[in-house]
């Protein structure tokens, strides 16, 4: 058991899906303490040897308890061994670990004598809080109705895992521009322009945008002026002066922009210098559009990468169709359907569409990949397209961005308002996290296209349904 009756510290209770989005998450609870209840293990047990995708993570999750445990006894292990030296720096854990089994609990004193396994772990939080009152017990879990069933049976304490959650609303998330009011100019107060080659770069104070942040664009609402934030040094802001009318002039394989929205997301994806591009945006806003077009410009015209790989989270994919006979690339065209539907807009007034599209394919070298197979992968000289990434972890996007070698740009596309999983929200999402968290790194841009262009019912549906 951990500490008994210490109002200084919390006891927090893991659910699985916990260890299965954040498989070290044992280690984000600095001084209090931590319990794994048995049934968690046993989850995690049958998990690891699953099809599934989180299939990796439970065995992580699994080996690192293992690290900390592996020479406790079983009598310390109930007890709780401590975590220091787990982790490093002001986030390094100083409470304890323990595995708690419910099978000691008498029928007594369990709330839910059914045997599944979420009502099991609340019996474990609940026996928990009644045995070390008035020390406070957290019962940590990503699934809402198991959050609902816990309060309802009487647990004070119940959350949502907020460690790797970056913003309270999503309001907040960065947009990637900043709109300012009246024109630009009038704004400022100081500035300093120069030449390089065909560009204009204008040095202005920082006090104008406290808060800019690199390659973030800068527009004002008279459309007079577009730029884009090059460089932030100490007290003043580089600017690249992009020209409002030359930014709308952009185009990519026969796609122009319909907005300015679109134009600032063109010359993000077409910059050899940005190798990660986030488009986020309802659908209908021309994230897929814009990004395969940009991806054929690149590959085909200019020559700049010798492949296109596109992939998008498929969960059920190991479990339904795995084992039945066809390639890869066949058994995932079902779920990039978005991907085609996009290269027969791209192609529509050709003769023969799909004729078109068949050699355009070919000449890309467009190759369709499941993320449950991009792991142990480098990628080396390529584009890569991540579609529906609203409903992948922090975690598993990690994965899939470190398997970008040298000469790779990787483009994020993702509807936070479309998340499908069970244990995701917006403001919980990998996609959310990816645009918080990169924001401030040189080598990429993220854009938020508000705009709904695909039809004007798609238009009036997004607003009003």
């Amino acid at each position: 058991m951990p500490r008994k009756n210490s109002t200084d510290t919390k006891i927090y209770v893991l659910d699985t899906n916990i260890l299965l989005h954040e498989p070290h998450a044992f280690l984000s609870f600095k001084e209090h303490d931590v319990v794994v209840p048995m049934t968690v293990l046993e989850e995690l047990d049958y998990i690891k040897d699953s099809k599934k995708d989180v299939a990796r993570d439970a065995r992580v999750s699994i080996r690192a308890m293992e690290d900390l445990l592996h020479d406790a006894s079983p009598e310390n292990m109930v007890a709780g061994v401590s975590m220091v030296g787990m982790g490093a720096g002001e986030t390094a854990p100083t409470g304890s670990l323990s595995i708690y089994t419910d099978l000691s609990m008498a029928q007594s004193q369990q709330v839910f004598t059914s045997n599944e396994n979420d009502n099991r772990i609340i019996n474990v939080a609940l026996h928990l809080q009644k045995a070390n009152a008035p020390q406070q017990v957290v019962l940590v879990t990503k699934d809402l109705n198991m959050r609902l069933k816990a309060k309802g049976a009487g647990l004070a304490h119940v959350e949502d895992y907020r460690t790797d959650q970056l913003i309270s609303d999503i309001k907040y998330l960065s947009r990637g521009f900043h709109r300012f009011e009246g024109n630009f100019w009038d704004k400022v107060k100081s500035v300093d322009s120069r030449t390089e080659g065909r560009d204009t770069i204008h040095t202005i104070p920082k006090a104008m945008l406290p808060e800019a942040y690199i390659n973030e664009f800068l527009l004002d609402e008279s459309n007079d002026f577009a730029g884009l934030v090059e460089a932030i040094n100490g007290d003043s802001l580089e600017v690249l002066d992009l020209g409002y009318e030359r930014l709308m002039g952009r185009h990519a394989w026969g796609i122009t922009p319909k907005n300015i929205g679109q134009a600032m997301a063109l010359h993000a994806l077409l910059d050899p210098h940005i190798d990660l591009v986030i488009l986020t945006g309802p659908a209908g806003s021309g994230k897929t559009l814009l990004a395969l077009a940009a991806a054929l410009e690149m590959v085909v015209e200019r020559n700049m990468y010798d492949k296109i790989i596109v992939t998008r989270s498929t969960p059920e994919i190991a479990e339904s169709i795995g084992f039945l006979p066809g390639t890869e690339e066949e058994k995932m065209l079902p779920w990039l359907a978005a991907i085609t539907d996009s290269l027969e807009v791209l192609h529509k007034h050709d003769e023969n569409v799909k004729g078109s599209m068949n050699y355009i394919m070919e000449k890309a070298n467009i190759q369709y990949k499941s993320v449950n197979f991009m792991r142990g992968r480098s990628i080396q000289n390529s584009i890569v397209i991540l579609d529906e990434s609203q409903n992948l972890t922090a975690s598993q996007l990690k994965t899939i961005i470190t398997r970008c070698g040298e000469g790779t740009k990787i483009i994020v596309g993702g509807n936070l308002a479309q998340i499908d999983s069970n244990y995701l929200s917006a403001v919980t999402s990998g996609l959310t996290y990816l645009v918080e968290k990169f924001k401030d790194f040189s080598g990429s841009a993220t854009l938020n296209l508000d705009g709904v262009v695909r039809s004007r019912l798609a238009s009036f549906a997004e607003e009003n349904l």
